[in-house]
């Protein structure tokens, strides 16, 4: 592991959430040589956490009770198996996943997102993968050049998962095989995963089949979100 360099904290709300953890910007980009200290370990996940958020949730926090208790237990599980294996670094390896279920436009995908970038302050490893469903699914599609089954395996064995939009997208026997084969390999491993849906809790096994929402059921802590559609009352 590297050395990440000093970070700029003033693009986006990263000081808020390091300082909600009383830390400053001054001791997050000390240099002590050591690639496994907190500190290198804090700059190097928010490295992670800016590439991979879109730009549109580069500020998103989560505010969710449940998004604090989740993220937290998390944390706690990483540091006992840190423990356990008497590893240089908590990593998180396996944990209960969580379900953001509402309405469009609610802020699903926000929450999710702050979810993640609040567990980049942490100092856990935290190599996660995000996408939607359709992104998903147009990635995995069989054509010439891809092989679709080391695809597949890049989001089934990722460390932490963020699927959003799950149920968004018109339900074929393919794309049921695709929920199915991923629900399922994560729910076996109890990998972490975040997923947000605008299906009901009612109509879920309906979207995703049995299969799917039972799985769904025992794997993920659920949340309903409730409200009015954020982006046309913003744009009125």
């Amino acid at each position: 592991m590297d050395i990440t360099p000093p970070i700029d904290l003033t693009t986006d709300n990263f000081h808020q959430l390091l300082a909600d953890r009383g830390l400053t910007a001054e001791q997050i980009n000390a240099r002590d040589g050591d690639p496994f200290s907190e500190m290198n370990l804090i700059r190097r996940a928010i490295t992670h956490a800016r590439k991979t958020t879109p730009f549109i949730y580069r500020n998103a926090l989560a505010t969710l009770p449940e998004t604090t208790t989740w993220i937290r237990e998390l944390v706690q599980q990483a540091h006992a198996e840190q423990t356990r294996r008497d590893a240089i670094t908590p990593t998180i390896t396996n944990g209960r996943s969580l379900l953001l279920l509402g309405p469009t436009g609610v802020g699903k995908t926000y929450q999710a997102y702050g979810t993640l970038r609040a567990l980049a302050v942490t100092s856990i490893t935290v190599p996660w993968i995000a996408t939607s469903s359709a992104d998903l699914y147009a990635a995995l599609r069989p054509r010439a050049g891809v092989d679709s089954e080391t695809e597949f395996r890049r989001y089934a064995h990722a460390r932490l998962l963020l699927v959003d939009d799950l149920g968004a997208a018109k339900a074929t026997e393919w794309t049921e095989e695709i929920n199915f084969r991923l629900v399922n390999h994560r729910y076996e491993n109890q990998l972490p995963t975040l997923f947000t849906s605008n299906v009901l809790p009612k109509q879920l096994a309906d979207r995703l089949g049995d299969r799917v929402a039972s799985r769904l059921t025992e794997m993920c802590d659920r949340v309903v979100i409730t409200g009015q559609d954020r982006r046309r009352q913003d744009a009125a």
